[in-house]
Formats: structure tokens, C-alpha cells, sequence
């Protein structure tokens, strides 16, 4: 480290007024600099600073960065009246003394995310010339109707706090452009109004200030629970207020949706189907601010037996957890009819502990992580990690009481749904159920819910945007405003609107049962008896023979592949006798050019890979970027692969062939576990990047340049971890561009940890000697450089091994989200080559194409 303070040294008698003194493990404040008052800017961005005082001297500061360091208090900066811009983010601050900011008349940027506040700033409204403001990450509770005197506030970020309202008079800061409040129990606006950004935000408040206000009593009810728990039982019976007897051939299938009035509260209930087939789908519709009832068989469940808990219960629960973690999840025991009372109570008592024994388990594992950072020697690295770890020990899943039910007695179900009542209504455990909403927001449900009833919409719901908001047409409701409440009923789960997806922006679903028909007729636990059951005659009708039907059945069987053709007639086959929906469902299906708004809905959330690409011209001789590739003529047939249906990994070993000491090799190790479905979103993500792929069970393989990366998923019990290995593409010392295509699929993993907010991942390299089992812990990743060491040495076998064999170290060239230019530019150079011989073939539904030496592909 004496070389680097050396050349900080140098570099401050070089500029004189800009400090940088990041990242030196520095406990307390160098002297020199306290007593130097030409300094402009100073960085002490993670180090090991405790207090920070004797700062007077500093008069001409603009700049002060104290940033992941651990400061309790908060440092004595009054008399910087020249300051411009604070970080004090990623630290342990409880308060801020009162009296100091109005002392920073100049300050602009102020930063206190990621520490312990629990009352907003009340003298910050002296900072006139505030235009960033970051309080994310803390346990404020309220914000005062005087930040409207902020004038100049741009930027405003307070997400993950405790806040139950948003003051109204914020949204009148004509400068303010960028607003987020998301992870708050907010009920006014509520949270999913929040979700649709500023403008959303400022729509509603303006309706609430021009119309009435009235109190939402629904709440959105997941059923939850392996399959023939009795979640239809229970769902069922409570909507039609009647005993409801489900047969075993007639269990749901993927997710039925109904809706019933109990008292002042109206539930909105979505039935998930329990085969694991169907999991994948779940994360489409499950989400926040929402009871989870999970259903468990008191009569299957064994006491004894350890994969029964893990089966029944803590599969679901962890799923939850890391989906939704502040979720409220009530147990309940069914089947209580076939077990004795000492038998229900035994059971009771054993999954109630089991329960807390697996979330104690999970806060220790944090802790124990967390630990483990802190007490590094360059902890100051990992603060980022720290302060995840931090955020997921506050989140608080609440398991209720377990409530037996007898399902075979309605009397004993009510009873049941009086006791859910008695819980929604307590506040403690239910902050938000009761929200503030427009008048508006329920004519807009209702005027929907009136051309549904008067069929003036088609049977299956689906109508254009515009033809909708011409339909609705109410007084002081203009199309904008009619847009977020369409995007709040979406939200809630009334309708179905994805204006994120491009092609479905102007398609709104007003019965998400048929859409939800429609995937459950394609992801479905008996898809393969299914497609053997279309009969001849309907065959025929398509000008599809026998011969057809066993080819789409053999690559189901063999490659996890659907051909687009076989979906076609399977749906027909199953509407069949519906004139409307049979229209419907080709328009949602698409044709072979891929353009289905169903499969752009699956492909949007990761649940299949098409293979949609142009056939490869082999007479083209020059690419054209922004032209369409000539045709070379008749285009392979569209299919579509569902990776949770591969049952070996066969083509991946073929292509891979053999592990080598060579490869470069990161682990991504998982808390608590890899989330069901988890590693075939990543996949999909990777191989719609790189279409040179081969996909089998839990392993991926893509080609990109001639390197070969490989994705492994291993899922075991508190050994959870999706292994990156990549192999050069035979030029020697190829670390750069290897890294970055490692670093790209990495950014892709990222990007789907996004979705599960309860989920802790950490990367680590494993010691290139393969008897040692020590692991390298990656720093942070916003640190570009990850050692200064050329090599690095292993402690548990002394060997040593260079560093960039181990981390991704940045050779200078620009690096965008972990990925430089040059490798970049090259990826992009990969993805559009051509040459004259071409040899094509489906693999997996992939079309792999061989370039005599390299590997190139389209992708249109």
C-alpha cells in the first residue's frame, strides 16, 4: 500500500486542490490535509472512518466524499458554507444534529442512503439550491409537507424506507423530474401507483385534489401449495359461497383467477397450480402487497420425514421470500378431515417450528456472511455486499399461525375466513391493506367491468389501447390519466397490460383468465399426452399428417422444443366449438415469423427461446447493418425451446468436450438458494445475446468469437451456485476478451437477480489448485481494478497463481457495464459476419452454424 499512498501524494502536490484518499484503510484524518484550505474536492471514499471532526479549516471545500466508511455520527461540517456536494451514503448515521445543515446554504447534492435515519432531515428545506437528494435505504417514517420549498430538487430517491404516505405538496416541485419510492408500505398512493413514476404519482394526487377520495378495501390473495393441497377447495368454496368438490382430473392448470365479497373486504383471488411445471410461469403474476395463503396437505405432510417439510412448505416459503420478502404468508392445513385432532395439532406444532428454524437459519447465514466480509483486511472493498446483506436482514416475511381447515365442511371454511378477516384488519400486521384512492380509479374498473357484462367487448377480452379509451368515456378523465389507471388495475391484477414489451403496448388484456387459459395450455405438466391426443381429423384440417405429429412429439421429448405449427393445432384442438377464441388465439399465437403476442409475453419473462432467425444466405457477400439479410429461401421451421423441460445435458458435453486447468472459472454462490426457474431465465437472456448456443438440464453453452463459455447450475442444500467456465479461442493470453464475455454473462445473471429482491449472491473464483478447496472473494464490482497484486497468493495451499487468472482486471480500455469497447465492438463484429460456406442445424432449437475456422450467426 506504500506505493499507492506515494503516488496519491503526487498526485495532490500535482493538483493542489483535488484529494483523492479512497480505498487506504484509513482510520482518521491526515493532518496535512486538515490543515490545507486550498482543497476543493476531497475523496475518502471507502475507508475505516469512525468520527470526522476538525474540519474548520477546510473553507473553500465543494466537495466531501465519506462514503462507505462506518461514521456513527454525522461529521462536523458547519462551517463548510462553500459546500456543494455530501456523500455520506453507506454508513451507520442515526440523526443528523440540528443546526448544521442550514449552515451548507450552497449545498446541491447530498447523499445518506444505506444508513440507520429514522427521521427525515427536518432543517434540509434551508438548502435552497438542493437539486439531488438520496435518504434511500433508512427507516424514515414520514416526510414533511415542507420539502415543497425545495424549489430546485430534481432528484429525489427514498425507496426501502417505512413510509405509509407521500405528502401531496412534493409534487408541485416544478423541477422535480425523477422521483422513487418503490419497497415502502405505502397506501397513499399506493405502492402500485408508485410503480408507474413520477407522472403516474402526480396524476393521482391531482384526481384526488379534483374529485372524491374513497378507502380500497381489496386485497389481492395468492393460493399457494403443492399440487392437490386443496387450494381450489378452499378458493373455490369461498368465491361461489358454497361447498366446492374438486376432482383429481380436474385440478387447475396453471392459475384461475375469482373475486368475492366478504364484509367490507373484497378478495381477489389467484389459485397458482402446484406442479413445478407451472412454477416457471408463477413469477409472471405473483407480487407485492399481497396475502399469500399457503395451502399445505395435513394428511401427506410426515413429521419424520425431512424432505416432506422441504416439499409441502419450505420450497414455497423460500420462493416467497425471495420473491416477495415483505410478504404476510398464512399456513393453512387441509385434509384436516383424514388426520386425528392429536395428529392435526402434532403437525401443527412441527411445521409452525420448522418454519422459524428456517428463517432463524436464513438470518444466520446472513450474519455469518456478513461477518466474514467485515472481518477481511481490505473489508472496506466489500461495502456494497455489506450493506445488501444489511438490507436483506431488515426485510421481515411474516409466517402466521398455522389454521387447520376441514375442507369437506363449509361451515368450517367460513369459520377459517373470519379468522383471515380478524388478521387483515390489524393493522400491525397489515399496515397498508386499506388504501386512499380517486373516486376515478373505480369508475374506470367499473365502466370495464360493464362491457364485459354487456359483451361489448370480444368474449376473450382482448382489446386494441385506443378502441379502449375511446370506449370509456367518462367526464374529468382525460386519455392520460385514463393510461395510469389502466396501469394501476394492471398492477392490482385486475386487467393485463404490458407496456413494457414494444408489440403488446397496445394490446390490453381485460380478462386475464384467457391469457392465462392460453398458458396453461402450453406450459402444462401433461403437454406431451396432450399432443398425442390430437386426433387425425383435426391433423388433416391443418394439412399436418401423422408423420408430423410424431416429430413434434420426438423433439419434445428429446430437444424440449415445440413447433409453432403443433401449438397451433393443439390450441384449436382444445377451443374447439369457440368461433371467437379460435380467431383470437391465431392472432395470439402469431404465425412463422414469430410475430405472436403470447410467445412475445413467454419470451418477454424468460420461459422459452425461439429460434426465429433468418435461414443464412450463403451466395450474400456483404452484410449491410440496419438492411435485411437476403434470403437464401425456405427458412427452417419456427419452434420454440422450454428449457425447463430438458432432461440431459448431452449436447452441451458434446460441444464442451473436457474441463481444462486453462479454463477461467467463476462461481456465483446463491442465498438461500437458486430460485426455481432462476437459471433458465438466464439462459434465455444469454443465448438471445449469443445465438451460437447449446442448451441441456441445468448446463449452457455459448460461442462467441471462437470462446466457448459454459453455465453449470448446481442447486444443493446450502451449496447453491451457478458456475461460469470459459476457454479461450486458441490465441495466446486471450484473459481480456474471455473476461469480458464472462463479465457479460454475469451482467445478464444481474439483471434477472433484479426481479427476486430477497435473493444474496456473491462471485467468487475457486483456487486453480484442484486439491484446495478456498475460495477468492470478488470485491465489489463498481471496483474496476480488482487487485493492485500481480499475483495472488492462496492461503490454504501457499501456491501462487497470477491474478488475472483469478479476477477480471481492467487492461485501460473503457469498460460499459463490464464489458469494454474493444470486446464490444468485436461481440457486435461476431453477430453479424458472413461468409460463402455455410453449413446450418437445429440443436436444442438453436441454429448452430460452422464458418470453416469460426463460429458466426445472425440473429435477426
Amino acid at each position: 500500500m506504500a506505493w499507492r499512498a506515494d503516488r496519491k501524494q503526487m498526485a495532490e502536490q500535482n493538483t493542489g486542490q483535488n484529494v483523492d484518499r479512497s480505498r487506504e484503510r484509513l482510520k482518521v484524518l491526515p493532518e496535512d490535509i486538515l490543515k490545507n484550505p486550498q482543497i476543493n474536492h476531497l475523496n475518502f471514499d471507502r475507508n475505516r472512518l469512525k468520527n470526522v471532526t476538525n474540519l474548520s479549516k477546510l473553507t473553500k471545500l465543494k466537495t466531501l466524499i465519506l462514503s462507505k466508511n462506518e461514521l456513527v455520527d454525522f461529521p462536523e461540517i458547519g462551517s463548510l458554507q462553500y459546500l456543494e456536494k455530501l456523500h455520506l451514503n453507506q454508513n451507520r448515521i442515526q440523526q443528523i444534529p440540528e443546526g448544521i445543515l442550514p449552515r451548507l446554504p450552497l449545498l446541491k447534492q447530498l447523499k445518506l442512503n444505506n444508513n440507520r435515519l429514522t427521521d427525515f432531515p427536518g432543517d434540509l428545506i434551508c438548502c435552497k439550491e438542493l437539486q439531488y437528494l438520496n435518504l434511500s435505504h433508512n427507516v424514515i417514517k414520514k416526510i414533511p409537507k415542507t420539502i415543497a420549498t425545495l424549489g430546485k430538487l430534481e432528484e429525489f430517491y427514498i425507496e426501502n424506507n417505512k413510509l405509509c404516505e407521500l405528502p401531496c405538496a412534493l409534487f408541485d416541485i416544478g423541477a422535480l423530474r425523477k422521483f422513487i419510492a418503490r419497497a415502502n408500505p405505502l397506501r397513499e398512493p399506493p405502492d402500485e401507483v408508485c410503480a408507474g413514476g413520477l407522472q403516474q404519482i402526480r396524476s393521482y394526487f391531482k384526481q384526488l385534489q379534483t374529485n372524491e377520495s374513497l378507502e380500497d378495501k381489496r386485497v389481492k390473495t395468492m393460493f399457494l401449495g403443492a399440487s392437490m393441497a386443496g387450494k381450489s377447495t378452499l378458493c373455490k368454496s369461498l368465491t361461489k359461497q358454497e361447498l366446492v368438490t374438486i376432482a383429481e382430473n380436474d385440478r387447475t392448470i396453471g392459475i384461475e383467477i375469482n373475486e368475492f365479497q366478504t364484509e367490507d373486504f373484497s378478495f381477489l383471488c389467484w389459485d397458482f397450480a402446484g406442479q413445478l411445471e407451472y412454477y416457471l410461469t408463477h413469477h409472471v403474476f405473483i407480487t407485492p402487497q399481497a396475502l399469500v395463503i399457503l395451502v399445505i396437505d395435513l394428511h401427506r405432510y410426515k413429521v419424520e420425514d425431512k424432505d416432506s417439510f422441504k416439499e409441502l412448505v419450505g420450497f414455497w416459503i423460500n420462493n416467497v421470500l425471495m420473491r416477495v420478502p415483505d410478504s404476510i404468508v398464512l399456513p393453512i392445513g387441509s385434509h384436516v378431515d383424514m388426520c386425528d385432532k392429536e395428529e392435526v395439532q402434532r403437525k401443527k406444532k412441527d411445521i409452525e417450528e420448522k418454519i422459524q428454524e428456517m428463517l432463524t437459519e436464513r438470518k444466520e447465514n446472513l450474519n455469518q456472511r456478513l461477518v466474514k466480509l467485515k472481518e477481511k483486511p481490505q473489508c472496506e472493498l466489500y461495502s456494497d455486499q455489506v450493506n445488501k446483506l444489511y438490507d436483506l436482514a431488515k426485510y421481515s416475511l411474516k409466517v402466521l399461525d398455522l389454521i387447520p381447515v376441514d375442507c369437506t365442511q363449509y361451515d368450517a371454511i367460513i369459520e377459517a375466513w373470519l379468522q383471515i378477516l380478524q388478521l387483515i384488519r390489524n393493522t400491525d400486521i397489515f399496515p397498508n391493506v386499506i388504501r386512499k384512492l380517486p373516486v376515478t380509479y373505480k369508475m374506470v374498473e367499473k365502466a370495464i367491468m360493464e362491457l364485459i357484462e354487456t359483451q361489448e367487448v370480444p368474449v376473450h377480452g382482448t382489446v386494441p389501447l385506443d378502441e379502449l379509451l375511446t370506449m370509456i368515456n367518462l367526464q374529468n378523465i382525460d386519455r392520460e390519466q385514463l393510461k395510469y389507471i389502466l396501469s394501476y388495475l394492471h398492477r392490482i391484477g385486475l386487467i393485463v397490460w404490458y407496456q413494457e414489451v414494444q408489440t403488446l403496448e397496445g394490446t390490453v388484456f381485460l380478462k386475464p383468465s384467457f391469457l392465462i387459459t392460453l398458458f396453461k395450455m402450453i406450459v402444462r405438466h401433461d403437454l406431451l399426452i396432450q399432443l398425442n391426443n390430437i386426433p387425425a381429423k383435426t391433423l388433416k384440417k391443418e394439412s399436418a399428417v401423422k408423420p408430423d405429429q410424431q416429430k413434434w412429439i420426438t423433439d419434445f421429448q428429446t430437444k424440449a422444443t415445440l413447433h409453432h405449427k403443433a401449438i397451433m393445432i393443439l390450441v384449436k384442438h382444445q377451443l374447439k366449438g369457440n368461433a371467437d377464441l379460435h380467431e383470437m388465439a391465431e392472432d395470439m399465437l402469431g404465425d412463422e415469423n414469430g410475430n405472436g403476442k403470447l410467445f412475445q409475453i413467454l419470451e418477454y419473462f424468460g420461459i422459452c427461446l425461439s429460434s426465429k432467425s433468418q435461414a443464412l444466405n450463403p451466395d450474400a457477400h456483404v452484410f449491410q447493418p440496419g438492411s435485411p439479410w437476403p434470403s437464401s429461401g425456405s427458412a427452417p421451421p419456427l419452434t420454440y425451446l422450454f428449457p425447463s423441460y430438458l432432461t440431459d445435458a448431452k449436447v452441451v458435453s458434446e460441444q464442451w468436450k473436457e474441463e481444462s486447468k486453462e479454463d477461467l472459472h467463476i462461481r456465483a454462490f446463491f442465498l438461500p438458494e437458486i430460485p426455481q426457474g432462476f437459471f433458465h431465465r438466464v439462459t434465455i437472456k444469454l443465448c438471445n445475446f449469443i445465438y451460437s448456443h447449446w442448451l441441456g438440464k441445468e448446463r449452457c453453452l455459448v460461442v462467441s468469437n471462437g470462446r466457448k463459455l459454459l453455465l453449470k447450475e448446481h442447486n444443493e442444500e446450502a451449496n447453491s451456485y451457478i458456475e461460469f467456465r470459459c476457454k479461450g479461442n486458441g490465441k495466446e493470453k486471450d484473459f481480456e476478451g474471455r473476461w469480458c464475455l464472462l463479465m457479460m454473462a454475469i451482467q445478464r445473471m444481474k439483471k434477472v437477480i433484479e426481479e427476486w429482491p430477497g435473493l444474496h449472491y456473491s462471485l467468487k473464483t475457486p483456487c486453480r489448485n484442484p486439491k484446495c478447496e478456498l475460495y477468492f472473494d470478488w470485491p465489489d464490482e463498481d471496483i474496476k481494478q480488482m487487485s493492485e497484486e500481480t499475483i495472488k497468493t492462496c492461503e490454504n495451499c501457499g501456491r501462487n497463481f497470477p491474478t488475472e487468472l483469478l479476477f477480471y482486471m481492467d487492461q485501460g480500455s473503457r469498460s460499459v457495464n463490464g464489458m469494454t469497447e474493444a470486446a464490444k465492438n468485436s461481440v457486435a463484429q461476431q453477430n453479424i459476419q458472413n461468409t460463402y460456406h455455410v453449413t446450418g442445424n437445429f440443436v436444442s432449437g438453436s441454429c448452430t452454424v460452422n464458418i470453416e475456422e469460426q463460429e458466426f450467426h445472425h440473429d435477426s
